[in-house]
């Protein structure tokens, strides 16, 4: 009698997990799910038992190790304890949930704001709660997933536009019909590719067809505008965006989203979203973290300037060996290789030489554009930098 666990399973979805093609695949190859050993600081890591050098990080401020942001965190702990164990709803929203939301509000020139616990939550709740069956979303193709699976639950009719292109954009709306209630969904940094969306042109377009617009800036925050205040400040369009959404976990360094707009868009937010109402409170700790980087952002603008300066830097690394950018404008900069297989030996090359990046490829990026992801942070040393550059060389040349 064969033993249970060789036999073939009779449960179809069992089966369909045992032999998926992508999972073995991944398994095989094992670019993706690194657990580093140890961490220093938000650049400095533990790989596989060497040191190495963290070049794919979200850190971008490079707060995650900031002696404010980690005491606050410790603090909040001590006083809150570890989590409000509810919903904000009902039994978990506290006094520290309030008065980060209002210096939230406040930084991004909103009347209100709401946290939650993932980003993806965030950026989902924001598409899901607003549009509804029968409305339109005019969406860049190349929005995160969070954004389309928050467009999916709406149950709203998807219009895809090409990416960052005001001109598909306004041919696309002017064939919708003009009663329909309409929503525009884009981001204000493309991570993948780094780009900044064309928000003057893009907003001008859902203005004048009357369209309720949600900009996702989980990468402008901390990057772009007065003091990291985004995407729409960075263009000066504060008072033209209905909502903005984000992540806590990129200049914020903590976990957690957030969805900002007028007071009404939130009230409505907390009546009747879902995902707001049945999740569970932001954690003392990690709200504690993003307020002391918020802080930071404000009162230590030396973070921005060595951003800045890391990224001028590295785009001459990049610069020098003619590597393909993308056209990215900010310090998210993938290194464009047009494979599986260059990408996975440039990737294999870089970590052998103790930088670690990671990899996407097709689907996940358009055919053709299969790149390995990297982000500069203001956490990066000259002495790292360096280390980057001779990495790159090393990698370039097993290609």
């Amino acid at each position: 009698m064969p033993l249970p666990f060789f036999a073939k399973s009779k449960k179809p979805l069992l089966a369909r997990c045992h032999d998926d093609q992508a999972t073995k695949l991944r398994l095989k190859y094992a670019p993706f799910y690194h657990a580093m050993q140890s961490q220093r600081s938000g650049s400095d890591i533990t790989h596989d038992g060497s040191p190495a050098i963290m070049l794919a990080s979200n850190d971008y401020l490079g707060l995650s190790f900031h002696p404010k942001v980690i005491a606050a965190a410790a603090a909040a702990l001590h006083r809150w304890g570890a989590s409000t164990t509810g919903a904000r709803v009902s039994n978990g929203s506290r006094a520290f949930h309030l008065e980060f939301e209002e210096k939230l509000a406040a930084f991004l020139g909103r009347e209100a704001c709401h946290i939650h616990a993932a980003g993806y939550l965030s950026c989902a709740t924001a598409i899901a709660t607003f549009a509804q069956k029968g409305d339109i979303i005019l969406a860049d193709k190349n929005n995160h997933s969070c954004l389309w699976d928050g467009a999916r639950l709406s149950h709203a009719t998807v219009e895809r536009f090409s990416h960052n292109n005001p001109d598909d954009l306004r041919h696309i709306a002017a064939s919708l019909p003009a009663p329909t209630p309409k929503m525009f969904v884009a981001e204000g940094v493309y991570s993948m590719e780094g780009h900044i969306a064309k928000l003057p042109a893009l907003l001008d377009i859902a203005d004048h067809h009357h369209c309720f617009n949600v900009i996702d800036d989980a990468h402008g925050l901390g990057v772009l505008g007065r003091q990291g205040r985004g995407t729409a400040d960075h263009f000066a369009l504060n008072d033209r965006v209905d909502v903005l959404c984000g992540s806590l976990s990129k200049s914020l360094a903590s976990t957690g989203g957030f969805v900002a707009g007028s007071r009404d868009v939130i009230e409505y937010l907390r009546t009747h979203s879902k995902q707001t109402i049945f999740s569970a409170a932001l954690s003392p700790a990690q709200t504690a973290a993003a307020q002391a980087a918020l802080e930071i952002m404000q009162t230590e603008p030396e973070h921005h300037a060595r951003l800045k300066e890391n990224e001028r830097k590295y785009r001459a690394i990049l610069a020098a060996h003619k590597l393909d950018t993308w056209g990215s404008e900010t310090p998210a900069i993938p290194i464009v290789l047009g494979s599986k297989e260059r990408v996975y030996r440039f990737w294999q090359a870089l970590l052998e030489k103790g930088v670690f990046t990671v990899m996407s490829i097709a689907p996940a990026v358009p055919p053709g554009k299969d790149l390995i992801r990297t982000a500069i942070s203001a956490s990066h040393t000259d002495e790292q930098l360096d280390r980057i550059a001779a990495a790159i060389s090393h990698a370039v040349k097993k290609l």
